[in-house]
């Protein structure tokens, strides 16, 4: 087993708490780097602190605003990298852009595609990131990805929870099957699917609901939230089908005033997110944020001791 010198963790502005709990779950003080911007508007980075030979992680998820937190990525990887660091990992608990991941109809951009070859020749030499919304987006990259889930943190929460019982996991759509069965063998439980038509970015409509959900309590999973239509009209499907209670777990929250509102007029019992990106949910909004900072840090120390990160996806 072979160790890269001193491990050092820096952030620009995207989620400076996650990084600074992240830095407290191994053991490490968050390095020192001003990442600001000049009078017109372009991102500012300076390294306060000798790097020369280190191996480095940046903590920077790329959600709104996604251009400029993209940018300061790439700002600080370039500083990183002139100044002399061994090794460079991006660590982006979110991967913005990862929708557009293929070409859905004609002369449309595969922009997940254009941020990975961006990172690589921006000098990353590595990413660390949290249930992509598409695992083929590993393949655009041409350098190592490590891709953890937030499921050990979800049924850990789960588990703490009484009376959930009988309970069956449902997708919110077909294309969510995969990890909704992850989720379901992991409980022993059963598993139901909706299917739904997309009529626009924010509205959804639900067909039919494929599995039974009568008199039992029904956990949503989804990957990422934005404006919360699919969960909500998943979960109205549900109720009107016979089930109890409506809980929903999604890795990564990214709602706005539109998604907040839905939630609160929802038949959703629970939304269970993590911090993987800055959420503050407004009173009433049936929200739980669990913390994922040591499930990250614990992938950063084996990334950096070259130790198997895989352990880390069994629950």
């Amino acid at each position: 087993m072979t160790t890269h010198n001193e491990m050092k963790i820096f952030t620009g502005n995207a989620h400076p708490e996650l990084a600074r709990r992240i830095c407290n779950s191994v053991g490490v003080q968050l390095g020192d780097a001003t990442v600001t911007q000049f009078a017109d508007g372009e991102s500012k980075v300076r390294i306060n602190e000798d790097i020369r030979g280190r191996d480095i992680f940046i903590v920077q998820p790329t959600s709104q605003p996604a251009n400029e937190y993209i940018m300061e990525l790439l700002i600080l990887v370039d500083a990183i990298r002139r100044a002399s660091a061994a090794r460079i990992t991006a660590v982006m608990p979110f991967f913005g852009y990862a929708r557009q991941d293929r070409k859905d109809r004609p002369r449309v951009p595969i922009t997940a595609k254009l941020v990975a070859n961006i990172l690589v020749a921006a000098g990353v030499n590595r990413v660390l990131t949290m249930d992509l919304h598409a695992q083929q987006i590993q393949g655009f990259f041409d350098i190592p990805v490590d891709h953890l889930y937030a499921r050990p943190v979800m049924l850990r929460y789960l588990r703490t929870k009484k009376n959930l019982e009988p309970l069956v996991v449902c997708s919110p759509d077909v294309g969510g099957l995969k990890m909704a069965e992850a989720y379901a063998q992991a409980l022993g439980v059963g598993l139901a699917t909706v299917a739904k038509r997309r009529k626009s970015d924010t509205e959804v409509d639900p067909i039919y609901l494929i599995g039974e959900v009568k008199d039992l309590n029904v956990f949503l999973v989804d990957d990422l939230t934005s404006t919360a239509g699919t969960l909500t009209s998943a979960a109205r499907i549900c109720k009107e089908n016979g089930a109890r209670e409506v809980f929903a777990g999604v890795s990564h929250s990214v709602l706005g005033e539109l998604g907040f509102q839905r939630l609160r007029d929802s038949d959703l019992t629970e939304l269970i997110t993590t911090n993987s990106t800055p959420i503050k949910p407004p009173a009433g909004s049936k929200i739980e944020v669990l913390c994922i900072a040591s499930l990250l840090g614990e992938g950063i120390k084996r990334i950096h001791h070259d130790e198997s990160v895989s352990s880390l996806f069994e629950t």
